[in-house]
C-alpha cells in the first residue's frame, strides 16, 4: 500500500488532513464518522431509556435524545405524557444496526478499496474528484443540498401523514393537515414581520411545517441547479478551490447554524416544548440543569469552536494562496 505525500506530511493527530490527496480513504473516513454518529445516537437513546423515570419530568432527568423523539410525537399522549416507550427502543436499535452497516462501509474504503477514487465515466468514477475541479465540487454541493431538502420533507411527511407532531398549544399530538404555504407569511419571518425574534418567533406548527416545505423545495431546486451548472465567473474569482478552503466554508456554515439553533432553543417553546425541555429562562430545577439549558449551551459552545476553526482554516488558505505554508 502506497503512502501519499499528504499522509507523510501530517501525523495521525491531523485527522483527515492526512487523506487530502487520497479521496478513497477520505470517503472511508467520512462513512466511518457517520457510523460513529449514528452509533452514538442509538446507544444514547437506549441509555436514556434505561434511566428514564416516568414519574419525573424529562427536563429534570438530564435527557437530550428522548425529548427530541417526544417532540416528534413518538410515544406521547395528551399533556405530554409518555405512554409508550417501545418506539424509543426500536429507534435506538435501528440506529445501532445502521451504524454497523456504515462502519463496515468505512472499513472497506479504508482497508480494501482504492486509496484514490478513479475519475472516469464509470459508476465508480462518478465518485472521484479533483479539489480544483469547480464543476465537480458544485455537483457535490448539489447532491448535499438535495439530501438536505429530502430531510426537510421527511419531517413534513411525519407531520402530515405519519402520526403528526406534539403541539404544546394543544397539549397533544396532532396531524398537520393544512401547513402554511403562503410565501409572504413564511419568508416574513426572515425580516421580522412576525415578531422581533425572527424565525424563532414562530408560534404554530402550520408555519413550522410550511417552512420545511419551502426550505425543502429551495434545497432540492438549488441542488439540481448546482449539479447541471458550473460556477459563475464571480464565484470562480471570489472562492478558493482546495480541500482546506471547503473545510473552512463548511465550518463557517456549521457555526452559523449552531448559533442560530442555540438562540432558537433559548427563546422558543413551540418547537422545544416546556413539558420536555423545561421552562424558558430557567436553567436549573432542583439543582439539575434543564434539557433546554444543556442544548442551548452545547450548541453555543460547539458553534464557537466551529467559528474559530473557520477563522483558523481561512487564515491558512489565504497564506497558502500567497505562497506560504
Amino acid at each position: 500500500m502506497t503512502v501519499t505525500t499528504a499522509q507523510q506530511q501530517y501525523s495521525w493527530l491531523a485527522g483527515n488532513a492526512r487523506f487530502i490527496n487520497a479521496s478513497g480513504k477520505l470517503l472511508g473516513a467520512h462513512v466511518a464518522h457517520a457510523g460513529l454518529i449514528v452509533l452514538w445516537a442509538g446507544a444514547m437513546t437506549l441509555f436514556e431509556l434505561s434511566q428514564y423515570n416516568a414519574a419525573q419530568p424529562m427536563y429534570e432527568q438530564g435527557l437530550i435524545i428522548l425529548p427530541h423523539l417526544a417532540t416528534l410525537g413518538v410515544g406521547v399522549g395528551d399533556g405530554g405524557q409518555i405512554v409508550d416507550t417501545y418506539p424509543y427502543f426500536a429507534i435506538g436499535v435501528l440506529h445501532l444496526v445502521s451504524s454497523a452497516v456504515l462502519g463496515a462501509g468505512g472499513l472497506y474504503h479504508v482497508f480494501l478499496a482504492p486509496e484514490k477514487l478513479p475519475i472516469n465515466d464509470t459508476f465508480f468514477g462518478f465518485f472521484g474528484y479533483d479539489w480544483k475541479d469547480e464543476g465537480k465540487m458544485t455537483t457535490i454541493i448539489g447532491i448535499h443540498l438535495i439530501l438536505l431538502g429530502l430531510g426537510a420533507w421527511l419531517l413534513v411527511t411525519k407531520a402530515m401523514f405519519w402520526g403528526g407532531l406534539y403541539d404544546p398549544t394543544a397539549e397533544s399530538v396532532r396531524v398537520i393537515t393544512a401547513p402554511t404555504i403562503n410565501p409572504a407569511r413564511i419568508f416574513g419571518y426572515l425580516f421580522g414581520l412576525q415578531g422581533n425574534q425572527g424565525m424563532a418567533a414562530v408560534s404554530n406548527l402550520e408555519d413550522v411545517v410550511g417552512g420545511h416545505i419551502w426550505i425543502g423545495f429551495i434545497c432540492v431546486l438549488g441542488g439540481l441547479w448546482h449539479i447541471v451548472s458550473k460556477p459563475l465567473p464571480w464565484a470562480r474569482r471570489a472562492l478558493l478551490w482546495s480541500g482546506e478552503a471547503y473545510l473552512c466554508y463548511s465550518l463557517g456554515a456549521l457555526a452559523y447554524m449552531g448559533f442560530l439553533a442555540a438562540y432558537f432553543i433559548t427563546v422558543n417553546d413551540l418547537v422545544y416544548p416546556e413539558v420536555f425541555y423545561g421552562p424558558i429562562g430557567v436553567t436549573e430545577i432542583g439543582g439539575v440543569v434543564t434539557a433546554r439549558a444543556w442544548l442551548a449551551s452545547s450548541h453555543f459552545i460547539l458553534a464557537t469552536i466551529f467559528f474559530l476553526g473557520h477563522i483558523w482554516h481561512a487564515f491558512r488558505v489565504r497564506v497558502q494562496e500567497l505562497g506560504g505554508l
